[in-house]
C-alpha cells in the first residue's frame, strides 16, 4: 500500500503540465484568431508597406499641350527659316535720260525783215509781236529754225507760223522780238543765215 500512495503522488505534477500547455495552446489559438478577426486578411506590416509604397510612387511627368490635346500628337519642333545669302549682283539702273538735241537739217542764207503787227497766221493762230516766230514761204508749219545775224552772230531759235515774205531777197520775216534778240531792230533788214533744227 505504501508503493502504489507513491506512483499517485508522481503521476500528479506531469498531468498538470500537460494540462497547462494544452490550455495555453488553446489560448494562442484563440488569440491567433481574435487578431484574425480584428485586422482582416492583411496584416498591419503589409498595410503600412502599401501605403508607404503608395505614399513614395513618383509622380507622373505633367503632359505637354500637345499630349493635353491629343496624346497621339506627337510635338513638333519648328523647322528654322534659311536665311538667303547675299549676292554681288547690282541692282538694274535706269539709263540716263540723253539729251535732247535739235537735228539740224537744210540751211541757208538770206536777208530777214521783221513785222510787228499782223492778224490771224497761216497757223490759225493770232499774231503775237513779243513771241518768238517767224514766217517762212516753204517750211512746214510748227519748224524750228536757228537764225543767225551775219553782223554780230547772234542767233535766235523761231517757230515757223506764218507764211512770207513775199518780197525778192527776203526768206524769213521775223517777229518784232525775234529780230531784238539778235540785235536787227534798229536796222530793219540784215544779213541772216539759218539752220532748220526740226521739222512737224
Amino acid at each position: 500500500m505504501g508503493r502504489s500512495g507513491r506512483h499517485r503522488q508522481t503521476d500528479t505534477p506531469k498531468t498538470l503540465r500537460i494540462t497547462l500547455i494544452a490550455a495555453a495552446g488553446l489560448a494562442a489559438v484563440a488569440l491567433a484568431a481574435i487578431v484574425v478577426s480584428v485586422t482582416g486578411p492583411g496584416s498591419s506590416s503589409a498595410q503600412l508597406s502599401s501605403r508607404g509604397a503608395l505614399a513614395y510612387r513618383p509622380r507622373p511627368r505633367p503632359l505637354d499641350r500637345a499630349d493635353r490635346d491629343d496624346p497621339r500628337t506627337p510635338l513638333t519642333t519648328p523647322t528654322p527659316t534659311p536665311t538667303p545669302e547675299p549676292t554681288d549682283a547690282q541692282p538694274e539702273q535706269a539709263p540716263p535720260k540723253k539729251k535732247r538735241h535739235h537735228k539740224v537739217l537744210p540751211h541757208g542764207a538770206c536777208e530777214a525783215s521783221y513785222y510787228g503787227a499782223g492778224g490771224r497766221t497761216a497757223s490759225g493762230e493770232s499774231f503775237h509781236a513779243d513771241a518768238l516766230t517767224a514766217a517762212h514761204r516753204t517750211l512746214p508749219i510748227g519748224s524750228k529754225v536757228r537764225v543767225t545775224n551775219r553782223h554780230n552772230d547772234r542767233s535766235v531759235v523761231v517757230r515757223i507760223n506764218d507764211r512770207g515774205p513775199f518780197v525778192p531777197g527776203r526768206c524769213l520775216d521775223l517777229s518784232s522780238a525775234a529780230m531784238q534778240a539778235v540785235g536787227g531792230l534798229g536796222s530793219g533788214v540784215i544779213p541772216v543765215k539759218y539752220e532748220v533744227l526740226a521739222q512737224v
